[in-house]
């Protein structure tokens, strides 16, 4: 069986009842759910069957006790989250609006989540999962973070990035100089549009894409356009896929519901088809219910997803 780990916040969510209500505003919230990127990617593996593993750490409080014991409960390694005594597990306040976008108040670097720590024994695992909006918490989860890349990539594991940037979260710096040493070192890739370009430092996607792939260790870069379906590059070549058509409720969380389906997949040997499929009516499912973790994103309900569709080619 596929081991995957990832490393990074895990937190809870809170967030806006209704839309266009701005959060300098008073006005209900719903919540706490179970959340933090990291947490909902390797979620979604462990609910798809895969082994999977966090590492991490939450506070002491209920809301580290919520997020850690969904985690749990649905079969994820939690062997490496530290509860951090007297710690304030990380929050992650939402609101959207009409026109599809977000806004964001994160409590993270004073946080539980900012005091994450290498393991002290290197882990065993064939992938390693990071995401750019785990680095940026502090300088500590940044260097943390890439010790921990660095002993899966000496046990041979590969390497997977999803740059995930959240712009709350950059407080002025630029995410170009974090993520030299992980681009270098990754295997597959999972960016936005903005974020390929940003990558790559060129004005195309194309251009981005065959600068990127002059890395040898390159395999494949998935990239995720929202509403507008996805594209998968290979060296053989690109292949476009559309969406299907359920009704988004929340999208928060769609895009590692996408990353971990499509990795699992990809590991397991799966034809591209059936990977880009299965991530596609994953990300799907979980915008269909409230939470970012609340989806029923399951394997039976991928497959008569697939099924039935409809599927709408772009």
């Amino acid at each position: 069986m596929v081991k995957i780990w990832t490393m990074g916040e895990i937190i809870v969510e809170i967030m806006r009842k209704r839309v266009d209500c701005d959060l300098s505003c008073p006005g209900d919230f719903l919540g706490p759910f179970p959340s933090g990127a990291p947490a909902i990617f390797i979620d979604t593996v462990s609910r798809l069957g895969g082994n999977a593993g966090i590492i991490g750490s939450v506070g002491t409080d209920d809301f580290g006790t919520c997020v850690l014991s969904r985690l749990k409960e649905d079969g994820v390694d939690c062997s490496h989250v530290q509860v951090i005594e007297n710690g304030l597990t990380g929050v992650a306040f939402v609101t959207y609006f009409s026109d599809g976008e977000r806004k964001f108040i994160f409590h993270l670097e004073n946080s539980a989540a900012a005091e994450m720590k290498a393991p002290k024994n290197p882990l065993n695992g064939d992938l390693f999962h990071v995401m750019g909006c785990s680095l940026t918490i502090n300088d500590n989860t940044y260097s943390e973070i890439l010790k921990t890349m660095e002993e899966f990539l000496s046990n041979g594991a590969k390497i997977s990035f999803d740059p995930n940037i959240r712009p709350e979260l950059l407080k002025g710096k630029s995410m170009k100089e974090y993520i030299g040493r992980i681009v270098e070192n990754s295997s597959f890739l999972l960016p936005g549009v903005s974020e390929l370009l940003m990558i790559a430092g060129e004005d195309t996607v194309e251009s981005s894409v065959a600068k990127l792939f002059k890395n040898p260790r390159l395999e494949v870069i998935a990239l995720k356009r929202g509403k507008h379906g996805c594209s998968i590059f290979t060296r053989e070549g690109s292949h476009d896929f559309g969406i299907y058509d359920i009704p988004p409720i929340d999208a928060t969380g769609a895009g590692d519901c996408f990353d971990a389906s499509f990795l699992l997949c990809y590991l397991e040997g799966r034809p591209m088809d059936e990977c880009i499929k299965v991530a596609t009516a994953a990300a799907s499912l979980n915008t269909a219910a409230f939470g970012p973790m609340e989806g029923k994103v399951t394997p039976s309900m991928i497959s008569n997803l697939i099924e039935q569709g409809p599927y709408r080619e772009l």
